[in-house]
């Protein structure tokens, strides 16, 4: 008999494995994302970058990126106490940047969209923190993290298991 100790009811997550490889299943597609991906960070600070993947990762409850993201934000020297504050930025704003801040705000307004839209005072704090191409490159970092947040949640990616290496 096994024995789920992941807290999921995935058989996936208890076999360590996922349900579908999207990258060999749907290879055009998956290709077009990570160049889509790789674009969208184009000129952007990667400690942003991984706040705005990290951030939207918490919001989609997705553990698979999150794990990911983290890892990387700690390989590029993203200290712990950040990474701690990051899904209470509110609380901790004297931890991030205002340019930080403006990014995660309007992380969290276009990951959850649907609640009620971007809301002007969040995109013009965007907006005045970053230029035109900086946030056009945000925007499409934000879109780029939800849709592989989308993927791993759908295709069952466990936390831990990195398929990039």
């Amino acid at each position: 008999m096994t024995t789920n100790t992941t807290g999921t009811d995935g058989a996936a997550a208890v076999a360590g494995r996922s349900r579908l490889d999207f990258g060999k299943t749907a290879g055009k597609a998956f290709r077009a994302l990570i160049g889509f991906d790789a674009a969208a960070r184009e000129g952007l600070d990667p400690a942003l970058v991984e706040l705005i993947q990290i951030r939207a990762s918490h919001l989609n409850h997705c553990a698979y990126c999150l794990h990911m993201h983290t890892g990387d934000a700690r390989k590029a020297g993203e200290s712990e106490e950040r990474l701690h504050m990051v899904a209470v930025w509110r609380e901790a704003r004297h931890f991030f940047t205002e340019k930080e801040q403006a990014a995660l705000a309007l992380t969290e307004a276009v990951t959850l969209v649907a609640d009620g839209g971007v809301p002007d005072d969040v995109y013009a704090e965007a907006a005045a923190r970053f230029d035109e191409q900086e946030l056009a490159q945000v925007l499409a970092l934000i879109c780029t993290i939800n849709t592989w947040n989308r993927v791993a949640l759908a295709t069952g990616k466990v936390a831990g298991t990195d398929e990039r290496r």
